[in-house]
């Protein structure tokens, strides 16, 4: 099948080459010249895992196309996906102005009959405006429907979630555009939510917003758990091993960050506004990841006293390992609270470094872990990568001015890093 994806961003660049990699004609549209000029050279524009690799392969297959054309592509095409971004206003509404842009180039090159799918995360209704702007636009004789078809890949393993979804959610109010998304998709899992448009494009709001609920959850069951005196992570080992629960997004931290869960709970509180509904519990789970965020620093606040002048290493600035993401990483908020109160930071971060220094001013960037920690008078973890968890600590400890670990992520031993000499604070613990 020849397919073409609109967008070049995690979603359309990491599904697109899947499905090359599966033995489709993919092309991908850009709309910046030196990124799609990267892209046909094999380089990506961002962090991921085995990406680079599988790019490189299917590009030599010829089997994966980088263009700024939309000529070609679409009117090739039996399905175009639009997975363009749809970051917020401040007002939490997502910004659909993109989605609606890329709607009318497609709808000039349509030829035949095409399934046009939105895989950006949009607000119920918008397929249908998509529906409306082509219809409008669209040659006599075209034909045409619209379909919802969200993601699920999560940032440093999208590879492996692309080719192993839990499911794959269509909708769409077309028989035969269901047949020839469920045709594309059958090679990778058969186990479909098939649906109306509207309940399409509202599970993928729901999902994230649960899943960042069970964080803010964690969260708020450690921070109870230290004022009661329990062991907040125990208490949530016993909470996740009933089948109803789950333990997966019941570890207490720094809060959710990245592209998804900040904006997605926003964007549902603001829809649910726009129909008069106070989404009350969402608007909870949003506060108590702020907090979490807040207790961080709080807890290097009573470990170390007052933070001016004092330099504090931080250990990683992405909003999760595995990616190069720095979009609402809680890193970003943890640092600029310190230095509010006069600290001096010195960070690392094994891949997001870049990407963090136009975000994030007026700190020093380290060129290793040990470099991090040199004279620092606590070490904070923000990000658990794997890198961090083999750690020399008898260097460690001999580099710091004072050994003092803030562990955000819980990814030491408590007991053996006070038998080091090491001040340990964990959350939750």
């Amino acid at each position: 099948m020849t397919i073409t994806f609109i967008g070049h961003g995690y979603v359309g660049l990491v599904t697109a080459t899947v499905f090359a990699d599966l033995g489709n004609k993919v092309w991908v549209v850009g709309h910046t010249a030196k990124k799609i000029e990267d892209l046909k050279k094999g380089i990506t524009p961002f962090y991921e895992p085995g990406l680079t690799e599988l790019v490189k392969k299917n590009i030599d297959a010829k089997r994966l196309l980088f263009t700024l054309d939309y000529d070609k592509s679409i009117s090739e095409s039996e399905i175009v996906f639009i997975a363009v971004g749809t970051p917020p206003y401040k007002t939490g509404d997502a910004q659909l102005s993109t989605v609606f842009d890329v709607s009318e180039n497609i709808a000039k090159y349509l030829n035949g009959y095409t399934v046009v799918a939105v895989k950006s995360t949009v607000p119920p209704g918008t397929c249908k405006k998509v529906y409306g702007i082509i219809e409008a636009l669209k040659k006599s004789g075209v034909e045409f429907d619209v379909a919802s078809c969200p993601e699920f890949l999560r940032e440093g393993t999208a590879i492996l979630d692309t080719l192993n979804p839990d499911r794959i959610v269509i909708g769409t109010e077309s028989k035969k555009a269901e047949e020839k998304l469920i045709e594309l998709h059958k090679a990778i899992n058969e186990n479909f939510v098939l649906t109306n448009l509207e309940t399409s494009e509202l599970i993928k709001y729901a999902s994230n917003s649960f899943l960042a609920t069970k964080i803010s959850f964690a969260n708020a069951i450690a921070k109870l758990s230290e004022l009661l005196g329990a062991d907040g992570l125990r208490v949530l080992e016993g909470i996740g091993i009933d089948r109803r629960i789950g333990k997966a997004f019941l570890s207490p931290g720094p809060g959710y960050g990245g592209s998804c869960f900040p904006k997605d709970v926003k964007a549902l509180v603001a829809i649910a506004k726009d129909y008069d509904y106070s989404f009350s519990l969402l608007e909870s789970v949003e506060k108590v990841n702020d907090q979490a965020k807040r207790d961080i620093v709080r807890k290097v606040r009573k470990a170390v006293g007052e933070l001016r002048k004092k330099k504090i290493g931080v250990l990683g600035l992405s909003f999760k390992p595995d990616t190069d993401d720095m979009r609402d990483a809680p890193a970003i908020d943890i640092i600029e609270l310190m230095k509010r109160d006069g600290a001096l930071i010195k960070a690392y971060d094994p891949q997001a470094i870049e990407n963090a220094k136009g975000l994030i001013k007026d700190i020093e960037f380290a060129k290793d872990l040990y470099d991090c920690a040199k004279d620092a008078e606590a070490l904070v973890v923000v990000t658990d990568w794997n890198e961090f968890k083999d750690v020399d600590f008898k260097r460690l400890k001999s580099l710091m001015k004072n050994p003092i670990i803030i562990d955000g992520r819980n990814i030491y031993d408590p007991e053996k890093l006070r038998k080091l000499g090491f001040t340990y604070v964990g959350v939750g613990r």
